[in-house]
């Protein structure tokens, strides 16, 4: 987690604060929302393919943890320590990019890479936070449960993140993660609508994950890794060798 978020306020600052070359060089923020996409979808699929997203799961968010919680896939203690562990990590990796990069992360065009409701207002926001972490919950199940399909969860991941950056960031900034929200938040000192990021992401998550069970049955999800490497541990309730997947 707190790669992804150096990685994120890097990013930041190179393509939104105005005196970077990159900002200059590309004047259409969609652009730059595509470029950011592409930097942040590039970075998830590096962290669920390395050698710690192999060994941990590559959960990073709170919300995908607690679904697979619900799911009956990891156990409440464990569950427990990786919420603290993503918001600890979340905070980690924006107090470490500040003090690698100073002062233009701190700069108004950029803010931490705080994620706000944009124009359309908290309503929107929350709405859009829903319909984007149903899609990712949804795909991440369908996609690390079939046997043809398993070994793309990263990249299927990736893509939707670099897909709802480039599109869906104007409403809410794209958050999917209140641990995310939170490590930009607790550096930015605002926190007025971190209510959508702890409420909106966790519910479409937790929604998605029963809707799966009640269509695919309780051994339906067979774990809870993103991606499950046949070399590497598992502490979770793993049934992956035990059932065909389709």
């Amino acid at each position: 987690m707190a790669v992804f978020m150096i990685s994120a306020c890097a990013f930041g600052v190179l393509l939104e604060h105005p005196g970077s070359a990159l900002h200059q060089a590309i004047d259409d923020p969609l652009a730059r929302r595509a470029v950011m996409g592409a930097a942040m979808g590039s970075t998830l699929v590096g962290i669920v393919y390395s050698p710690w997203g192999r060994r941990s799961g590559a959960h990073m968010n709170p919300a995908v943890t607690l679904t697979f919680l619900t799911l009956g896939k990891i156990e409440r203690w464990d569950a427990a320590l990786y919420v603290a562990a993503q918001f600890l990590g979340g905070i980690a990796g924006v107090y470490a990019a500040g003090v690698l990069m100073g002062a233009p992360l701190a700069n108004s065009a950029v803010n931490y890479v705080a994620t706000f409701p944009g124009s359309g207002g908290a309503g929107v926001a929350f709405l859009a936070e829903a319909i984007i972490s149903f899609l990712m919950m949804s795909a991440i199940l369908f996609v690390s449960n079939s046997r043809r399909l398993s070994r793309f969860t990263g990249l299927c991941a990736g893509l939707l993140l670099a897909a709802f950056i480039t599109v869906e960031a104007p409403l809410s900034g794209v958050s999917l993660n209140p641990a995310r929200s939170v490590g930009s938040a607790y550096f930015a000192g605002e926190w007025p609508a971190i209510w959508i990021y702890f409420i909106a992401p966790p519910v479409a998550m937790l929604l998605a994950g029963q809707l799966y069970r009640l269509r695919h049955g309780v051994h339906g999800v067979l774990c809870a890794k993103l991606h499950h490497h046949g070399g590497t541990r598992c502490i979770f309730r793993c049934n992956y060798g035990a059932f065909d997947v389709r």
